[in-house]
């Protein structure tokens, strides 16, 4: 299942934003970027309902997998994981999330993928 609309921070001045203004975490096969948000990046995107919302990217690059449906699944591994996790109350955190898979050959170790990434996203206090 993929992130909602309202959920998705796309936009190449919100990405330099979150990079420049950010809180770093890094695990041995992830790092996420945090920054608060910032919605004046986001007014040309016509979603004036969300704009102040948690929203998350998850960026696979392709030395992670050459293939388009691998990096795919485990994009789609790591967003149902964090549907999981999230609910309503958590939603309306002002907070922008980029996670960036480092690369590796790990695609294939599911479980190692998702305990950092919960491991991560305590560690870094979005979700209690």
């Amino acid at each position: 299942m993929a992130l909602p609309k309202t959920m998705r921070l796309k936009g190449h001045r919100a990405f330099d934003y979150v990079h420049k203004n950010s809180f770093k975490y890094y695990g041995k096969l992830m790092t996420f970027k945090i920054a608060r948000s910032n919605p004046k990046i986001l007014i040309s995107h016509n979603n004036i309902h969300s704009l102040n919302n948690f929203k998350v990217a998850i960026t696979i690059s392709k030395k992670v997998s050459k293939k388009a449906v691998e990096r795919n699944k485990l994009r789609r591994i790591l967003q149902d994981c964090l549907l999981k996790n999230i609910n309503q109350e958590n939603n309306h955190k002002p907070y922008w999330l980029l996670v960036n898979l480092k690369a590796g050959n790990f695609y294939n170790d599911n479980i190692n993928l998702l305990e950092e990434f919960q491991y991560l996203i305590f560690k870094s206090g979005l979700f209690k």
